[in-house]
């Protein structure tokens, strides 16, 4: 098996068991998706629970940043049971995506459950250092005509004719949605509108590769399409809305794998609740200390001292200008009153041997 191949198998091995386990404790998970040729994670297991600012300390590593000062021994310890013990080997690009309600997860991957906390931070340093693509703009525009449906189900070997969708899986079977019902376009349609959002932070990385410095790249964002599949389907209808998400993210995540050359990972966590307004994660830049400014104030002297130096320099900026005026003076009375002779070196004919 080729590794295009493996990894499309593996990512798809993930998120289609990803939404379709029910866990009876109603716990929140997180998944770390990895690349299968390059790891960037431990193997695959279930670890113990992580807060959620556990996984944003996490994304701030991956992002080949410092974990926050903040963070406790035992949530580094947490840190070192999901990453690869190697700080010089980050991605330095990451995808977080919050998927909406949706159950758990109990796989053959790395997973954990996720303590439910309001909201969390990821920590980040100066704005120069990375660049942030949000993927939860306004939903305004996500009305796509037949011919754009088409596309989309033709990128996914399926087809779009008379408002169904049909989408082919792995045994050969076909998810079908009728478009012609509310729920299953709203469903369908925020799909499309994620696909090509990611679609565009990947022609914006094609941009930022060529620059000499390149920033770390940070995609985060949140999908709450299956909300309208369970509130008129129900459970039936959110394991067959998951099923097309898991094709969907597998083709994107491949595509992402193939632009970024592997340098990139996956973070989705799935969160049981409601959408909501805010998303669980917030990003922040803290102000980092200029090396040059440490080291003087580290060697200030006491304001004597600092009084004492500036006459010292300023004496000697003094002497000096008065020598190199008198010098001047002196070079300009002795020209001006050379006699008018001929130079018995410089114009005698001398013959040197």
């Amino acid at each position: 098996m080729d590794p295009k191949s493996s990894h499309t198998f593996t990512f798809l091995l993930l998120v289609s068991l990803f939404l379709h386990y029910t866990v009876a404790d109603g716990t929140s998970s997180v998944f770390f998706l990895d690349n299968p040729s390059h790891r960037y994670f431990r193997s695959p297991s279930k670890i113990s629970s992580m807060s959620l600012s556990e996984v944003g300390a996490t994304v701030s590593v991956l992002l080949g940043f410092a974990p926050p000062v903040t963070l406790s021994d035992a949530s580094s310890s947490k840190l070192n049971e999901v990453l690869v013990p190697n700080p010089f080997d980050r991605p330095r690009s990451v995808l977080i995506l919050e998927v909406t309600g949706a159950e758990g997860v109990s796989i053959e991957a790395l997973r954990s459950n996720v303590v439910n906390e309001k909201r969390a931070d990821i920590q980040l340093p100066d704005a120069d250092e990375v660049s942030l693509f949000s993927l939860d703009e306004p939903k305004a525009d996500d009305e796509y005509s037949d011919k754009e449906l088409s596309d989309f189900a033709s990128w996914l070997s399926g087809s779009y004719v008379n408002g169904e969708l049909a989408i082919p899986l792995e045994d050969d079977s076909y998810l079908k949605f009728q478009l012609s019902k509310e729920a299953d376009r709203e469903f369908v349609t925020s799909l499309v509108s994620l696909t090509r959002k990611i679609q565009r932070t990947t022609e914006t990385h094609q941009d930022l590769s060529g620059a000499v410095h390149h920033p770390s790249e940070l995609i985060s964002g949140k999908f709450d399409g299956l909300k309208a599949l369970k509130e008129n389907y129900g459970a039936e209808g959110v394991a067959k809305g998951t099923k097309l998400f898991s094709v969907v993210m597998s083709k994107v995540f491949d595509s992402l794998t193939e632009a970024y050359k592997g340098q990139i990972v996956g973070v989705i966590v799935c969160n049981e609740t409601p959408s909501v307004a805010e998303s669980l994660f917030n990003v922040i830049f803290t102000s980092r200390s200029s090396a040059r400014w440490l080291e003087e104030a580290k060697a200030l002297p006491n304001a004597t001292a600092i009084e004492e130096i500036i006459l010292v320099r300023r004496t000697v900026a003094w002497i000096t200008g008065i020598l190199l005026i008198i010098a001047t003076l002196l070079g300009i009375y002795f020209l001006l009153n050379m006699p008018l002779t001929r130079d018995t070196l410089l114009y005698s004919n001398v013959k040197l041997d």
